[in-house]
């Protein structure tokens, strides 16, 4: 079973063959698919899935906390499960694949106090960005 699969046990969500089925599509650990992606997905799974139930369910997911949704560029927002491990994105500028990545430092550690403005700061996202070896 996958992670996602059990965290959302765990919290009692009522698992449906449908929302069951976007579970799995978002299984792994390098998955940043689009909802269009998931859809597809999910469709070849169960035919009579709907688009609107896929949204639906993301939605859920990220209200949840147990799905992140990832933005970058203006592209289609994408969906990452590794919503519980802390790591940042590589995303390449050519074709848009995402990555996940767990650089040493710490990003927060990083960033001097003289630059915080007074800010309590509590978390940082970063995105490395660059060419894939496909794109390069």
């Amino acid at each position: 079973m996958s992670d996602l699969l059990e965290r959302l046990r765990g919290r009692g969500w009522r698992m449906t063959s449908q929302r069951r089925v976007v579970a799995e599509v978002l299984d792994g650990e390098h998955v940043h698919l689009t909802a269009d992606e998931v859809h597809a997905r999910a469709a070849r799974r169960l035919p009579e899935i709907s688009r609107a139930t896929v949204y639906n369910t993301l939605g859920e997911l990220v209200s949840l906390g147990e799905v992140l949704e990832v933005a970058t560029d203006g592209r289609a927002k994408r969906y990452d499960p590794n919503a519980h491990h802390p790591h940042h994105h590589l995303v390449c500028s050519g074709c848009g694949t995402i990555r996940d990545v767990h650089p040493t430092n710490d990003p927060l550690a990083d960033l001097p106090v003289e630059e915080r403005f007074g800010f309590t700061v509590s978390e940082a996202e970063v995105t490395y960005r660059g060419l894939c070896p496909d794109c390069a």
